[in-house]
């Protein structure tokens, strides 16, 4: 705010009404500002959620691993079937077979058919050779007959017992997915409700510092405004030390993030369905528009705040409207993706291992140093247009 510098010119009674302003304006300047207690996610509770969100990725990509095994096992199984089918159909023809084997054998054992009954029996050599032949290539396809019968038994049992291993180890691999998940799971969620906890508790310290400095500003003003009693020139250059202490008080965080009202408690599909209309409507005619459900998505993969991620690409890029690198719209480093999807998945990612769940006065000094006062209160204003 300015103070009309005409004011020197004026009557008597307009000057007087302007060093009360001006009054008002340095007391307000020239107040201390009063440090708010700083009850950002401690280092406890990050190195807990990290912890939790590498047992969620662990876990999930062992669920999927677990997933393409039991689908893997299902096509054996299928083959393995179909096998079975083709035995099962070909063991009574063979069966057949090996018990007129078992006839012919036995019969020749009973009968006690010799070699000299064969030689009396032949009209000649010739009749005698042919008759041993045949004899023994009978012999050789019954036993054959047999063997074949047994192979194939053999194998309806190998293939039996391979296909309730292969079903006990699907099972087993699902079932230990499944429970590394539920604890994963339960880990993130306690570690998230802490994480809300700190920020609602740091949101009220700011707040709470907030009102204790209008009300030492006010008081400051009450009581020089009494005092204000100097000539036009004096106030003229008292003015100028207001606008410079102005300015840098305007500085100061302003705004905390509204609580998100994220209920980690929910599954993924509940999560995404929740935040990414509320995110696409917020970024509804930019470059980035159509992304809510990529951003919910990620923000319930990697557990951050939904709200983070699109607040910081619209104070950094305008929405993705002025990226320096292709698809950064977040300033991140020197980057660059070849899809909103992958970016988004990326600045979500390395938010969760670098800043902690969300906007906090901590994560502001370490994004933007050099002007990370003013960085805080536009995102905080941000996300809580979301």
């Amino acid at each position: 705010m300015k103070v009309n510098r005409e004011a020197k010119s004026a009557p008597r009674g307009r000057a007087a009404a302007m060093r009360a302003v001006l009054a008002v304006l340095v007391a307000l300047a020239l107040v201390p500002a009063v440090p708010a207690p700083s009850f950002g996610v401690t280092e406890e509770i990050e190195a807990r959620i990290t912890e939790a969100q590498q047992q969620i990725e662990e876990s999930a990509a062992a669920y999927d691993e677990a997933v393409a095994r039991i689908a893997e096992l299902e096509d054996q199984v299928a083959s393995n079937t179909d096998r079975l089918k083709e035995i099962e159909q070909e063991l009574p023809e063979q069966r057949e077979r090996s018990d007129e084997a078992l006839r012919a054998l036995y019969k020749m054992n009973r009968e006690g058919y010799s070699l000299i009954d064969m030689v009396l029996s032949s009209g000649s050599i010739t009749e005698f050779i042919s008759c041993i032949d045949y004899l023994s290539r009978f012999q050789e396809r019954n036993v054959s007959a047999i063997e074949a019968l047994t192979s194939l038994e053999d194998e309806l049992e190998d293939t039996q017992a391979s296909l309730d291993a292969a079903l006990q180890e699907a099972e087993e691999k699902e079932q230990e997915a499944s429970d590394s998940l539920a604890v994963a799971k339960a880990a993130r969620e306690q570690a998230q409700k802490e994480a809300q906890e700190q920020a609602r508790r740091e949101r009220e310290a700011i707040e709470a510092a907030k009102r204790e400095a209008e009300r030492a500003a006010a008081e400051k003003a009450a009581a020089e405004q009494a005092a204000q009693e100097q000539e036009e020139a004096q106030a003229q250059e008292e003015e100028a030390a207001a606008e410079a202490e102005e300015e840098e008080a305007s500085e100061q965080p302003t705004e905390a993030p509204a609580d998100d009202g994220a209920n980690w408690g929910d599954d993924k599909a509940a999560f995404v369905e929740q935040w990414g209309p509320r995110i696409d409507a917020y970024l509804a005619g930019s470059p980035m528009a159509g992304t809510g459900d990529t951003f919910a998505s990620a923000a319930w993969d990697y557990g951050v705040d939904p709200r983070w991620s699109p607040a910081i690409s619209a104070v950094e890029s305008s929405k993705g409207a002025a990226c320096f690198k292709s698809h950064n719209a977040w300033g991140w480093g020197s980057s660059s993706w070849g899809s909103w999807e992958e970016a988004i998945n990326a600045h979500v990612a390395g938010l969760a291992r670098g800043y902690g769940y969300t906007l906090s006065e901590s994560a502001a000094r370490k994004y933007c140093p050099p002007n990370w006062q003013h960085w805080y209160s536009r995102c905080a204003a941000e996300m809580n247009s979301i």
